[in-house]
């Protein structure tokens, strides 16, 4: 039965896809059956294979080993403060992030990223039915972050029409960067998190064909990519390191911000009619998490953590879940986990449309003007994910 609802479950997200479709004698259908199917092979392979485990278990070691030392350099300036055996989650979880965006300039300084972005897009492109810019720029957000792939297709953005940029920014918002990855693998089982970037990198193209479909003029399609001002080595170094310290101090500033609301969402929602807000979201989510595959015994306190991924952002979510407040079953801590990693919430839609305006202010507005449609679309490629899970797990 629960093949059956996973199964409608995928007609229901492609449905609503549809309804939003910008063109609907446009959308090309083989594409999206070919992603599928793509989809559910790689998550076969990824999830229930020998093969699949060594390669989540490699990446996980990986960044276990890059986290290991990142916490050598944490516990150098901040060793010390605090008591033995606390784990606080600004010193073991946000400030790794430091380490992993220096690594992450060190391979752009190298050109080893750049290599990988142009030829893993182009490879993708044959599939997807789109222009080698749209896939290029789902392989750039997946490795640099949703902001920062924008400077690197600068020259292009005063030119794309709303429906190219639209793909671009879906990109942008249904992945998510390199850089926090590791700090996922902090809460949630690193096999779930390999699985979630490759489902949504494919899902972001099912959805994009479906509510945004155009056709690319072969002539129009050239991927000139913007690259770094010349730099030396230890420049970029230091700018890397700087971004990364941001992207800490930001995030750690909307857990603070987002979790203090939520705490008094909670306390005036119970005060007035009985219920909290988180629960109040839960039962309005609820029939999302059951075509997810997730138990309707479930799918309530299910619904709840994705609504506050949706509002808030998927750390707050993410901290919830591996908190140990739900006693969840092993398949639907699967699902779920796969749901939570992406850029999806409101928050992201200003993110976005702040650094394409920063870029080009034209474009910005534009990207501000279909914002929600935006967050709908990266929406729902996190359920068709974790539906793609839920028939596989």
């Amino acid at each position: 039965m629960q093949y059956v609802i996973s199964i409608l479950g995928i007609f229901i997200v492609l449905f609503l896809a549809w309804i939003a479709s910008t063109n609907r004698k446009k959308i090309k259908i083989k594409p999206v059956i070919t992603m599928i199917i793509i989809q559910i092979i790689l998550t076969v392979i990824l999830l229930n294979t020998e093969f699949g485990l060594i390669i989540t278990k490699g990446i996980a070691a990986v960044f276990t080993k890059l986290l290991e030392f990142a916490n050598e350099g944490i516990a150098f300036v901040f060793g010390g403060l605090a008591n033995e055996g606390e784990s606080p989650f600004f010193l073991n979880v946000l400030l790794p992030i430091v380490f992993i965006s220096a690594l992450i300039g060190i391979l752009q300084h190298l050109r080893i990223l750049p290599f990988l972005m142009k030829w893993i897009g182009f490879i993708l492109s044959k599939v997807n039915g789109m222009g080698k810019l749209e896939s290029y720029n789902a392989v750039a957000s997946l490795m640099v972050g949703q902001s920062e792939v924008f400077i690197t297709v600068k020259k292009q953005l005063g030119i794309l029409s709303k429906q190219r940029l639209y793909t671009l920014c879906a990109s942008a918002m249904s992945t998510v960067s390199m850089a926090i990855v590791g700090a996922y693998m902090t809460m949630l089982e690193p096999k779930y998190i390999v699985t979630a970037l490759v489902l949504n990198l494919f899902g972001g193209f099912i959805i994009a064909t479906l509510i945004n479909p155009y056709d690319v003029d072969p002539k129009e399609d050239i991927l000139e990519v913007k690259d770094h001002e010349k730099q030396s080595f230890f420049e970029m170094l230091g700018e890397y390191i700087m971004d990364g310290f941001k992207v800490a101090i930001a995030v750690g500033a909307m857990l603070i911000g987002y979790t203090a609301l939520i705490a008094g969402f909670n306390y005036l929602f119970e005060l007035v009619i009985n219920i909290s807000f988180q629960e109040l979201l839960g039962y309005i989510f609820a029939p999302v998490a059951f075509i997810m595959g997730i138990p309707l015994s479930e799918a309530v306190s299910a619904g709840s953590l994705m609504a506050t991924k949706l509002v808030t952002n998927e750390f707050v979510a993410m901290l919830d879940l591996s908190g140990g407040n739900y006693e969840f079953s092993e398949r639907t801590m699967g699902i779920l986990s796969v749901f939570l990693v992406s850029f999806a919430n409101f928050a992201s839609i200003g993110i976005i449309a702040g650094a394409v305006k920063g870029l080009n202010e034209k474009q910005g507005n534009t990207v501000a003007r279909f914002g929600l449609k935006l967050l709908y679309g990266a929406t729902l490629v996190s359920v068709l994910s974790s539906i793609i899970v839920s028939l596989v797990i």
